[in-house]
């Protein structure tokens, strides 16, 4: 078993960004040699619980100073391609970072030339995969307990650039990693557009798997509810029908399923809880650099699958009709919709308290 320590930079200390730091500071493969925050008093309380390291109210000159194995930054969506740039110049081995990885098809296909040139690995924050209600819920479906999986679904009430690339993520790890071969979407309105992470107020598409499986996403202002969950952020609900049965997961509410021999619904316990998530999603960022045999289940070239659906159904909302996979560069997917979608008042009912989790 490896003992190689290595170094790590953190970007952005906000919510975030604290608990990537306590989970790498807690985990003896890692040193937290920097933080960087635009805050210094945020600064200078995080450094307190992280032995101090060295600080920075800027990016690249934390970076040139601790020269660290990993950049991990947590910082708002429109700074994306600006970190990744910092940290292929520095020379990391990886950067850990927030999705969504981008805002647009043409960022995201950039990024990812950037980081393939460079050989530098890249892992994207869908945790919520190590949640055990999560883990629970794909244990059924893969050990064939609902028959053949025939359709993979997925809601929130958060919107686009919150919530779908993480429901994509989990439908497409529930469905085996699956390619997608095309998308249809439709949206609708504009509050949203103008939101630091910019989205239709609520978008729904269907997508159709290479091993024939159906996908059905939704999200935003009229996705449906969740009633069983208390809060916005937690009110998604992902899954699988089979022939013989289904199970889903919800973020806030546990898991259920019908099976071929369970004789009824059967559940169990489960919440969104980055104490139990984020120890084994940064452990494998460690596995991974020991052994690149040891991919990080949530790396960047899965993350950029589930993102390039995600845009794909933007495409179809603006071009009104189906979009083939992969995807090419093209009009920015954000300004695309901006440009479309109606202006007249569209009757949607937003998250209650949703500034809460920013």
């Amino acid at each position: 078993m490896s003992t190689t320590t290595y170094t790590v930079a953190i970007v952005g200390m906000g919510k975030r960004g604290t608990h990537h730091a306590a989970a790498f500071h807690a985990n003896p493969r890692f040193e937290v040699v920097g933080i960087c925050d635009i805050d210094p008093a945020r600064l200078e309380g995080a450094a307190a619980e992280l032995d101090n390291p060295v600080t920075s109210t800027d990016a690249a000159h934390l970076l040139a100073r601790t020269k660290p194995d990993i950049l991990c930054f947590c910082t708002l969506p429109n700074l994306r391609l600006d970190m990744i740039r910092l940290g292929v110049e520095h020379g990391v081995k990886l950067i850990a970072y927030e999705k969504p990885m981008a805002l647009s098809t043409n960022e995201a296909l950039e990024i990812m030339r950037l980081v393939t040139d460079a050989g530098v690995k890249t892992v994207v924050s869908h945790q919520h995969r190590y949640g055990a209600h999560y883990q629970k819920v794909k244990e059924i479906i893969a050990g064939g307990a609902i028959g053949k999986v025939h359709t993979v679904y997925a809601t929130a009430t958060g919107w686009m650039l919150h919530m779908m690339t993480h429901l994509i993520d989990y439908m497409r790890w529930f469905n085996g990693q699956a390619e997608a071969v095309w998308v249809m979407g439709q949206a609708s309105g504009r509050g949203k557009l103008t939101d630091a992470h910019p989205s239709p107020d609520y978008i729904a598409g269907f997508i159709q798997f290479g091993n024939g499986v159906r996908g059905i996403v939704e999200a935003g202002a009229g996705a449906p509810d969740v009633p069983e969950v208390d809060y916005w952020w937690r009110k998604c609900r992902i899954g699988a029908l089979g022939t013989e049965g289904f199970a889903e997961v919800l973020t806030g509410g546990g898991w259920r399923a019908v099976t071929s021999t369970s004789g009824g619904v059967i559940s169990g316990p489960g919440n969104m809880d980055y104490d139990h998530d984020m120890p084994p999603y940064v452990q494998q960022i460690a596995d991974w650099l020991d052994d690149p045999r040891a991919v990080h289940p949530c790396n960047g070239e899965s993350a950029y699958r589930g993102f390039e659906i995600m845009m794909a159904i933007c495409r179809s909302v603006v071009h009104r009709g189906q979009i083939e996979l992969p995807l090419e560069p093209g009009e920015p997917e954000i300004e695309a919709l901006a440009r479309v979608l109606p202006h007249k008042p569209v009757l949607l009912s937003m998250p209650e308290n949703a500034a809460e989790y920013l």
